[in-house]
């Protein structure tokens, strides 16, 4: 287990490390966007996996974005919620939106509500577009 904590650690230090890549014009940009203690990332786009994720430039028209929340929640182990080990939790959160235009940037959003997950996708004026729907939640 701490083999692969440090190499997911090695990975993730590395993709931070490489500049994002230039934003085209002919495409929408997605950036993701969760508090500083969570971890959001690109996964898929339109069912195929994503090189990078820290972020989605698509073209324009309908797409579905799949993205991965990571955040703690309060241990459930032994009783007393105060004293137990917080745990990682990992949600699968799914997008669809009808309207990406070129050009145009996008926010995608995420957040904990309590062992599960909330998302939403934003233009650049802060107004909702589309609300993430959560596949799945767990510890894997």
């Amino acid at each position: 287990m701490y083999r692969l904590s440090l190499l997911a650690s090695l990975v993730l230090l590395n993709a931070c490390a490489s500049p994002v890549p230039p934003h085209d014009p002919g495409h929408a940009w997605v950036e993701l966007s969760t508090t500083a203690s969570d971890l959001l990332m690109a996964d898929r786009l339109d069912g195929n996996r994503l090189n990078d994720g820290r972020y989605f430039q698509v073209p324009p028209g309908s797409h579905e974005l799949l993205a991965r929340f990571q955040f703690e929640v309060p241990g459930g182990g032994g009783g007393n919620i105060m004293s137990s080990e917080p745990e990682q939790r990992t949600c699968e959160i799914r997008v669809r939106y009808a309207d990406f235009a070129a050009g145009q940037r996008y926010r995608l959003e995420a957040r904990p509500l309590v062992s599960k997950a909330q998302a939403w996708l934003y233009d650049d004026q802060r107004n909702v577009l589309a609300r993430g729907r959560v596949l799945r939640c767990g510890t894997f």
